[in-house]
């Protein structure tokens, strides 16, 4: 248990059975009245996001989310194998925690996976990984312009929208956030 004095951003908080990440707070004293805190909160399973005040010194329950460094082993079936890299432990964690990050992942790369009581909650990927393009169309010679751009699938399967000049075989930056170009990488 912790009061909303101790909140702070990441925090996860256990509200009415579900789970949810403290995005952001803020402490407000109005001139009459008492004080209370404002938060904006996730929940960890759907993403959804709601806002939630509580009265100042009010205790909230915390949940214990274990983050873990963990390496992508391989694909059984549907599920995801991961190996925890400090106890060689392995993890089956189903595609609906892994969500979009799947897009993003190779074999023996390295991922932050979170456990609530040894259930997987979410699958966290660096901000960018490095990918290399498998297909796409051939570029037109001379077009160096940031203006166009052309769909290229990339080695995990997933497709994103690239500049015109590259070409199949070509390592690239990709935002793992958002599925976004960041740029080409030179061997």
């Amino acid at each position: 248990m912790a009061t909303t004095n101790d909140l702070k951003n990441g925090l996860v908080l256990n509200i009415d059975g579900q789970l949810w990440t403290v995005v952001e707070f803020q402490h407000v004293k109005p001139g009459k009245g008492g004080a209370f805190v404002r938060t904006k909160l996730k929940n960890v399973l759907s993403g959804k996001v709601v806002d939630r005040t509580f009265n100042a010194g009010v205790k909230v329950e915390t949940a214990n989310v274990d983050k873990r460094d963990m390496q992508y082993l391989y694909k059984d079936g549907a599920d995801f194998v991961f190996m925890d890299t400090s106890t060689y432990d392995q993890l089956m964690v189903s595609p609906d925690v892994v969500g979009d990050a799947a897009q993003f992942m190779l074999e023996s790369q390295n991922a932050i996976v979170a456990t609530h009581d040894g259930n997987p909650l979410y699958v966290e990927l660096p901000t960018s990984v490095v990918l290399e393009i498998t297909y796409t169309e051939p570029g037109l010679q001379g077009d160096r312009s940031s203006a166009g751009t052309k769909p290229a699938t990339l080695e995990t399967g997933a497709e994103i929208q690239v500049p015109l000049f590259l070409e199949t075989g070509t390592k690239v930056k990709v935002d793992t956030r958002d599925g976004s170009y960041l740029g080409r990488v030179n061997d």
